[in-house]
């Protein structure tokens, strides 16, 4: 195998270490985690140990074709992260700047409609059932006033 080695890929948007191996480079892509990431390299027929440097630009092209639709490929629904999106009724996977987009979109009509989620991220709490009694505590510490040796009694 006598490819140049590169070491920054560029695949959807993110940049990827050509140190990393293969599934790790593409799991590097925000909306791609390791499950998904696997199932791509499976599909594209690329080794997942294999170094990311050395992947030719037929190979990203097939991983970014695949990340695009992993429907069309027949990877399982299960794995994307929008099933039955709420606007358009199919199952779509976001990735990179779309995910945030519509994260942010998401949170911002929970706190419009006033839900019970919405609210929790309004205020700043927890919002996913964490307990918050001694967690997430933000400011200033409060800690045990110590005694004075000499205010102590004689």
């Amino acid at each position: 195998m006598s490819q140049e080695y590169r070491y920054i890929l560029r695949i959807k948007g993110s940049n990827v270490p050509g140190t990393l191996k293969t599934v790790y480079g593409v799991a590097r892509i925000k909306g791609v985690g390791l499950n998904l990431a696997n199932a791509i390299l499976k599909k594209a027929g690329i080794n997942p140990n294999l170094r990311a440097g050395f992947l030719s630009e037929t190979e990203i092209a097939k991983i970014e074709e695949i990340i695009e639709d992993p429907i069309k490929f027949g990877l399982p629904v299960w794995l994307l992260n929008t099933r039955k999106d709420s606007k358009t009724g199919k199952d779509i996977h976001l990735i990179t700047s779309e995910l945030i987009f519509r994260t942010k979109n998401d949170i911002d009509l929970a706190k419009e409609i006033r839900s019970w989620r919405g609210y929790r991220h309004t205020y700043g709490l927890k919002v996913r059932g964490q307990h918050t009694k001694t967690t997430g505590r933000a400011g200033k510490s409060l800690g045990v006033k110590k005694k004075s040796i000499r205010s102590g009694a004689k």
